[in-house]
């Protein structure tokens, strides 16, 4: 694909353009059947704006003990100073105009038998449930790291008070520190956002501290757009010479396991101990909480399902897409999750009229901004295998942004990023 195209492809799929969704119907298939979405994030608030879409007559109620939604993807450009907390900030009165029941509770438990959600706001009744449930971190893979201690040494992977935490405690550091960012081990949510991470706080760093540094410890040997990143880094960060903003210290013995909070210092598989002006340790992940008490996890600590309509594998009638779900080689991103949810909303209507669902497609995006006036892209395409099994990418399509682009180029991508999250966050909750 070749850069014009790949550029032009991310527009439309910014917009929410879907191939699987371009035929929906509005008539009714499953009249006054109860869907319960469990998970106001990115891939909830999806299904129910599509699901509604799709069939009105379902009664859907979305259920979020959350009264407003931040999202993950641009709050690395929180941590540069580029971009405010708020500008992150969504609520649901849209789907609630499009007659989707919202409801502001912590849902307790789900009875996959008497197929019922139980929450502190009551118990509501489905015939199909969507769970949404995104991610938790395993503290316990870092002795010394506890969910207490990431109040003080911030993860913020979850767009929130830990963001503005993070952020601040980056302009309290004197110039001539070291922000030490540990990456997580594979797999996780949103495989380059600590790259692109370490790159806007590099970028906050040569305009303001210019002889502090980014050390990025990471347990991997490579990471997704790799040399993309590097090329960046070279050019904006002097990455490889003797004055680097950014360094990547990486192999299997770089991954940490332990972490001394008063003196903000980790260590290493490999014994090394290493002190940072500001550390930023981003655990192992895992699906959130309710996945876990819901009964909806295997061995790996993620979601079984089957691909057709993202059912669980472990309990019938409960879907489970986002994060959460096992849905290889889609990654863990807000626009896979967002392309599974409109999977997902097809799926429960043509099964609540007793249909199988079709054979859909599926599709994923990213841009990273990594510094001023310079981002990259990917695109990647996916559909359904024809025995319904698997996922598979779809040969020869997708790409991204080219090596040696140019200056203008890559100021385009950043245009369009913006522009990307301006369509893509209007898809999801307006």
């Amino acid at each position: 694909m070749t850069h014009v195209n790949r550029r032009n492809f991310l527009k439309a799929l910014g917009a929410g353009g879907l191939v699987l969704m371009s035929g929906i119907s509005t008539r009714s298939w499953g009249a006054n059947a109860n869907v319960v979405i469990v998970g106001g994030g990115t891939g909830g608030a999806t299904a129910a704006k599509y699901l509604k879409l799709a069939d009105p007559s379902i009664n859907i109620t979305l259920i979020e003990k959350n009264p407003s939604y931040y999202t993950c993807y641009m709050s690395n450009e929180v941590l540069s100073g580029e971009r405010t907390l708020d500008s992150l900030q969504f609520g649901y009165d849209a789907l609630k105009k499009r007659g989707i029941t919202v409801v502001q509770a912590e849902v307790t438990a789900i009875d996959a038998t008497a197929r019922v959600v139980k929450t502190t706001a009551g118990n509501f009744s489905y015939d199909r449930c969507i769970v949404a449930p995104g991610i938790d971190y395993r503290y316990e893979t870092v002795a010394g790291y506890s969910a207490t201690v990431a109040e003080q040494i911030p993860h913020a992977w979850k767009a929130g008070p830990q963001t503005t935490l993070l952020r601040s405690q980056l302009e309290a550091m004197p110039n001539g520190g070291t922000f030490v960012l540990v990456a997580p081990p594979n797999p996780y949510r949103c495989p380059p956002a600590p790259y692109e991470r370490a790159s806007q706080v590099a970028n906050y760093f040569k305009k303001y501290k210019p002889n502090s540094k980014v050390i990025i410890l990471d347990p991997k040997t490579s990471f997704t757009k790799q040399p993309l990143f590097e090329e960046a880094w070279m050019k904006l960060y002097g990455y490889g010479s003797n004055n680097a903003l950014i360094e990547w210290v990486a192999g299997a013995d770089k991954g940490v396991v332990s972490l001394d909070a008063a003196t903000k210092s980790v260590t290493t598989v490999g014994g090394q101990t290493l002190s940072a002006g500001v550390l930023n340790l981003i655990p192992a992940q895992k699906a959130g909480a309710l996945a876990f008490t819901a009964g909806l996890t295997d061995a790996s600590g993620w979601c079984p399902v089957g691909f057709a309509s993202f059912e669980s594998t472990l309990y019938e009638n409960i879907h489970v897409i986002g994060d959460a779900c096992i849905a290889n080689p889609l990654p863990k991103s807000g626009f896979a999750a967002n392309s599974e949810a409109k999977a997902c909303a097809l799926a429960v209507a043509a099964l609540l009229n007793g249909r199988e669902p079709g054979r859909t497609s599926f599709s994923n995006g990213c841009y990273s901004i990594v510094g001023d006036g310079y981002a990259m892209s990917i695109v990647a395409l996916y559909r359904l295998s024809a025995d319904r099994q698997i996922i598979e990418t779809i040969p020869n399509s997708g790409g991204t942004s080219p090596i040696a682009a140019s200056d203008e180029d890559h100021l385009i991508d950043v245009q369009y990023a913006y522009s990307w999250y301006n369509n893509f966050t209007r898809d999801v909750f307006l």
